[in-house]
């Protein structure tokens, strides 16, 4: 063993052991949450999904664009939108579906019912009672597909 390896140890030890002692700042010691996070995780963004897709279901301005599905095509199309709002609030899910635009296309949405379908989804975010910081991030999160997916700016 090399002779000047301990004093090396002991000179690299007494160099760094002020860094050592520092305390970490709290922002490296805590990564903020994610809004997936927030929300309560997969289990909960999964029944968001569900309980909105239920009240557009269940709205007759949107009986149309549920006309010709399967049932599993509708589950599959109910996991695309698990999977979508899971990735896009910061979770693990990975998003298999198509674009926003692409998968929208065709179907002549309307501004209207646009706004439809963002109140049934402020009121799963309120059934659920997500916080108002939380709501309001879902809420702008999905607003900024409005101009991706809406072809029909009137009724």
């Amino acid at each position: 063993m090399n002779k000047r390896l301990p004093a090396l140890i002991g000179a690299l030890f007494v160099v760094f052991l002020p860094a050592l002692l520092l305390p970490i700042p709290a922002a490296a010691q805590e990564k903020p949450l994610s809004l997936y996070q927030r929300l309560g995780g997969y289990d909960v963004v999964a029944a968001l999904v569900d309980d909105w897709l239920g009240r557009l279901r269940n709205d007759p301005a949107f009986t149309k664009f549920g006309l010709g599905y399967s049932q599993d095509s509708m589950k599959r199309r109910r996991q695309l939108t698990v999977d979508y709002f899971c990735r896009a609030s910061g979770g693990p899910c990975f998003y298999t579906g198509r674009d926003m635009r692409l998968g929208h296309a065709g179907l002549g949405i309307t501004g209207s019912e646009w706004s439809a379908a963002m109140q049934h989804l402020a009121a799963a975010l309120d059934k659920f009672k997500i916080a108002p910081k939380e709501k309001e991030e879902v809420l702008k999160l999905i607003s900024g597909l409005k101009k991706e997916i809406v072809e029909k700016s009137g009724d």
